[in-house]
């Protein structure tokens, strides 16, 4: 009995389960739920007096597939709270989810549709915290959103919708933004042409692979329509003097929106930093790393997903 005993609690104790879940929002497909992981017991959560702040994890999946407690995700989330950052994860709607209709016009608008509404429950899942995240040891004010792919995709146009005070982000407070955004392999969508800040964003962090064939490492344009990643974005945070980090993987693809346990040097780095400090450290290098690990699915380009 004692020897059974003994196996379970070593069996959940490998398991780092959520201290909570939460509804957030209800749609007319589906309700949307948010996990809440707190530091680690014992765990370091300020520094110099200053509270970490909790990390907002959108996941990815090419707006088709994944899961906010995607197991690879969940070694991150402990890694985090090993070091005293709470975590938060969401659900959003996955808007390509059974898209077929071709590589067009109707791309281009299904693609617009899938980033807004996942922008939607971002906010929403944002709106939920601001409002109860106190009782469960999450400060909403003092929150990194961060993202891996379509979920980077979703951080970098939240923070664009917050800066330039969107009709999108109406629903946001006045005076609210995210403490820092950190993109794991994440673009800008904009339908105004080059994309532009009417107020200062938050400080960001960008990883990208140069070679990256399902989210562009660089831009992507159609008369007004402007789709671009990491290259595009730092040129135009160093031109107006924003407060960011980029880091340039020669010759990887798209294994770096799934490189978050790889980069946590950085990424602490970068929330002691940028965002712990407000100091504008500005990094912009490029890295050429072969301890990378290359799935096949990295390899795919973006038709690949939806055909």
């Amino acid at each position: 009995m004692a020897l059974a005993v003994a196996f379970v609690a070593a069996a959940q104790e490998r398991v780092f389960l959520p201290a909570g879940t939460f509804k957030f929002a209800d749609r007319d497909t589906c309700s949307l739920y948010l996990d809440i992981y707190r530091p680690a017991e014992g765990s370091r959560t300020s520094i110099d007096g200053r509270e970490k702040p909790t990390v907002l994890f959108i996941f990815g999946g090419g707006f088709v597939g994944g899961e906010r407690n995607n197991a690879h995700e969940r070694q991150w989330y402990k890694r985090l709270t090993d070091e005293g950052y709470p975590v938060v994860a969401i659900d959003y709607r996955l808007g390509l989810k059974g898209y077929n209709s071709g590589f067009g016009m109707a791309f281009i608008h299904a693609v617009q549709h899938a980033i807004d509404i996942a922008v939607d429950d971002l906010f929403s899942a944002t709106l939920w915290l601001l409002e109860h995240g106190r009782e469960y040891g999450v400060d909403a004010a003092n929150m990194v959103v961060s993202g891996s792919s379509a979920g980077a995709i979703t951080a970098l146009q939240a923070e664009y919708e917050i800066a330039n005070r969107s009709e999108r982000a109406a629903s946001i407070p006045e005076g609210f933004n995210y403490a820092g955004v950190m993109a794991f392999s994440g673009a800008l969508y904009s339908y105004q042409g080059g994309p532009w800040y009417k107020n200062q964003p938050c400080p960001t962090l960008l990883f990208h692979g140069t070679d990256d064939k399902i989210v562009p490492y660089k831009k992507m344009k159609l008369g007004r329509l402007f789709f671009g990643g990491l290259d595009p974005l730092a040129k135009m945070y160093k031109k107006k003097g924003y407060n960011y980090q980029a880091i340039r993987f020669d010759g990887h693809g798209h294994e770096i929106a799934s490189c978050m346990m790889h980069l946590i040097h950085e990424e602490l780095r970068f929330m002691e930093t940028n965002v712990m400090r407000n100091a504008k450290y500005v990094i912009d290098h490029t890295v050429d790393d072969p301890t990378i690990p290359i799935p096949d699915w990295a390899k795919m380009n973006y038709k690949a997903i939806y055909e």
